[in-house]
Order: C-alpha cells, then sequence, then structure tokens
C-alpha cells in the first residue's frame, strides 16, 4: 500500500473535490467539527498524506506535526510552506510512533483508518493513544460505505478485511485494504477506549471525537 501511495500522492487530493453537493457539504461541516475538536491544542496527525487536512487542522491548533511514511506525498505537503512555527512534517511509521517528540494533547486521523488491517487496529490505536498526554482529545474521519464510490469492495476468503480495486491516471491497478465502518461498528470500537465519544455517520464520510481517559 506504501508503494500505492507514493505513486498517487500528486492525486491523492482529488478525492475532496466532490461534484455531489451533499459531499461537498458534509466536507464543510467535517472541517467545522474537526477545527473545533482541537481549537489550541497541539496536534499529533497521523498518516497526513499531502498535507489537505493538516493546513485545515492548522488554521485551528496551536501547533501540527504531522506525520506520514510516504516522502512524496511529505514533499507535496511541505511544498504547502505551512508556517513551521504552527507546523512540522517528520517520517514516521503510524504503528511505530515512539520517537516522535511530543507531548500532544490531541490525536488526529483523517481518512486513514479504513487501511489499516482490521488485524494491527488494536496496534494502531494503542500506539497512537499511547502518544497522547491523558485526557487528549482524538478527532478521525474517513469514508462512509457508499456502494461502487471509489471502487466495488470486495472480500477474500478467510480474511476479514476488505478491499478495492483502484486505477491511477497512469492506468495501472492497485488492491488496497478499503475497510468501512458503520456507528455501531465504531461505537464498538472506541466505547472501551474513550471518554465523551460522539459518532456521526452520514452518506459520505463518518466521524468520531472523543477524549482519553
Amino acid at each position: 500500500m506504501q508503494f500505492y501511495y507514493s505513486w498517487r500522492a500528486r492525486e491523492h487530493e482529488s478525492a475532496y473535490h466532490h461534484d455531489d453537493p451533499a459531499c461537498r457539504s458534509e466536507l464543510v461541516e467535517l472541517e467545522r467539527c474537526m477545527q473545533s475538536a482541537l481549537n489550541g491544542c497541539v496536534v499529533l496527525e497521523i498518516a497526513c498524506g499531502p498535507g489537505y487536512w493538516t493546513e485545515r487542522a492548522a488554521a485551528a491548533a496551536r501547533r501540527v506535526t504531522a506525520t506520514d511514511m510516504t516522502m512524496e506525498s511529505l514533499d507535496i505537503a511541505i511544498a504547502r510552506d505551512l508556517s513551521p512555527d504552527k507546523v512540522r512534517f517528520i517520517r514516521a511509521d503510524a504503528f511505530a510512533l515512539e520517537k516522535v517528540p511530543g507531548p500532544f494533547n490531541a490525536g488526529l486521523a483523517a481518512f486513514w483508518l479504513s487501511h489499516v488491517p482490521k488485524s494491527r487496529l488494536n496496534d494502531f490505536l494503542d500506539g497512537f493513544h499511547a502518544r497522547l498526554d491523558p485526557g487528549a482529545v482524538v478527532f478521525m474521519a474517513d469514508h462512509s460505505y457508499v456502494e461502487e464510490a471509489g471502487g466495488e469492495l470486495f472480500q477474500r476468503e478467510s480474511e476479514e478485511d476488505t478491499y478495492k480495486l483502484r486505477t491511477l491516471s497512469d492506468g495501472t491497478r492497485h488492491e488496497i485494504i478499503k475497510n468501512c465502518y458503520r456507528a455501531d461498528d465504531l461505537i464498538g470500537l472506541f466505547t472501551p477506549r474513550a471518554t465523551e465519544l460522539q459518532v456521526q455517520v452520514s452518506s459520505c464520510f463518518w466521524w468520531v471525537r472523543y477524549r482519553l481517559p
């Protein structure tokens, strides 16, 4: 998947340019809710990609440390020329955050959770939460399930993850993990780990906001 996102880096932001008025409206609301959650915070962002959500988080946060494993994406994010007093970009694995300098009283993971293998969800969440202060606020968002949007979902025999077949502009095709979550899934996943849990699942996107104990 890292290879796929290295190639897709320059096409990534097109996913947020929707012709559908309902999706555009949901994106505006998602951004508003994210900025409300992160207002005045020192934020650790996971899988920032080319920095679309980093830029929007930085408009409200005190500071953002944005991480990604893909240098092609980070190069694009750095080229946004965001204030170094507000944003720093660091290459880091979402499953190995120990060396990312903190501390942080907020966490952000936008459009990342769907790509985490279900067998590694606990590893990711435990590692992510361990880098945040007690009582930190966390905001996550991703796509809701929309039939055939972005390619048809399929599942391999004896696997719990679902996949999508994506075609890049160069014509290459890639199978990527794309796990969709419904409200009950999100409540079940985060309730044991969170306080003040808020879950919103709309037609195009979902988001969750919560605090760590």
